[in-house]
Order: C-alpha cells, then sequence, then structure tokens
C-alpha cells in the first residue's frame, strides 16, 4: 500500500483516520469497527463490503 495513499484516505462513514492491517489486506475505522479489504492493492471503500469486528479485534 502506497505511503501517501494511506495519508489521504479515511473511513467514507464518518471520516475518521484508517489503520492498515498489512496482514489481513484491510483498512480498519476503530470508531465505526469496520474493515475495508484491500483487493490487488485497490482499497474498496464501500460500506456493504466492509467487515464489521468485535471490541476485541481491535
Amino acid at each position: 500500500m502506497d505511503a501517501r495513499l494511506l495519508d489521504i484516505l479515511v473511513c467514507p462513514i464518518c471520516k475518521a483516520n484508517l489503520e492498515y492491517r498489512k496482514a489481513e489486506a484491510e483498512l480498519v475505522c476503530k470508531p465505526c469497527r469496520l474493515a475495508f479489504p484491500i483487493r490487488d492493492g485497490i482499497p474498496i471503500m464501500l460500506q456493504d463490503e466492509a467487515r464489521p469486528f468485535s471490541a476485541a479485534e481491535v
């Protein structure tokens, strides 16, 4: 994932900063508790494609 892209991407729902999780290939929004997938190097920033996660995963 390009570091410059990570600097400008925010959550499409709440506009919070995202955390990049390389091992899972996801961008995580902690306030929304959603993980947006990265497929073939492209972040999929659609709410319908996001995976909800529990507080234990934070």
